[in-house]
């Protein structure tokens, strides 16, 4: 905001001081500091709450790599449908979800790690938020993907329909994570690239 307010004013007024000797960038500085502190406080809430979501799908999905779908061949040790399609598919996007959920985490601890000076939450801070929400978000749609991917390959030869129900089960997490936290990931790349006085606030 500050820097957006100096845009307006007079290159000469930055080191107008007041009668108490401070300059308006002091005085900006101690007017904002609860803000400064609820801002603080937000950004940690919210990695940590990210954090533990981006944690969950790792430990599962770095699992799910070592146990794969049908085993392994006791012979050779190679999995048993490696030369299916779908078990590619499976692997794949267990692959990507383990890195993008791993992605996410290191956003989110290095916004924890942060030092929170006021130029931090000019670009830093948002843009690791923006990163982490998104790498959070591809982690979450490539787990629903290995998921159903493994279902159907221990399911297929019973019952040959159950794509299609997995498929549909498998967008409702997804389509609950992308109705929750869109808002806040379009506020976010608003706030930090766009205007940063003169946008609508509210989104649905």
């Amino acid at each position: 905001v500050q820097q957006e307010v100096e845009k307006w004013d007079h290159p000469l007024h930055k080191e107008v001081k007041a009668k108490d000797g401070k300059t308006p960038w002091q005085l900006f500085r101690e007017e904002h500091k609860p803000l400064l502190e609820e801002a603080k406080n937000w950004m940690k809430d919210t990695s940590n709450s990210c954090m533990l979501v981006a944690t969950l799908i790792a430990t599962v999905v770095f699992a799910a790599s070592i146990t794969v779908p049908g085993g392994n061949n006791q012979d050779k040790g190679f999995p048993i449908y490696l030369l299916d399609n779908t078990f590619m598919v499976f692997i794949v996007s267990d692959t990507l979800a383990l890195f993008s959920s791993m992605a996410s985490l290191l956003m989110f601890l290095s916004i924890l790690t942060a030092r929170y000076t006021e130029e931090d939450f000019l670009r830093r801070l948002p843009e690791r938020i923006i990163l982490g929400l998104a790498s959070l978000f591809f982690s979450i749609v490539t787990t629903m993907i290995a998921f159903g991917a493994a279902l159907d390959l221990l399911l297929r030869e019973r019952l040959q329909w159950v794509a299609i129900p997995i498929a549909l089960l498998a967008c409702v997490p997804v389509a609950l994570f992308a109705r929750l936290q869109l808002p806040l990931f379009i506020q976010m790349i608003i706030s930090t690239y766009g205007s940063r006085i003169y946008h609508h606030q509210s989104l649905w």
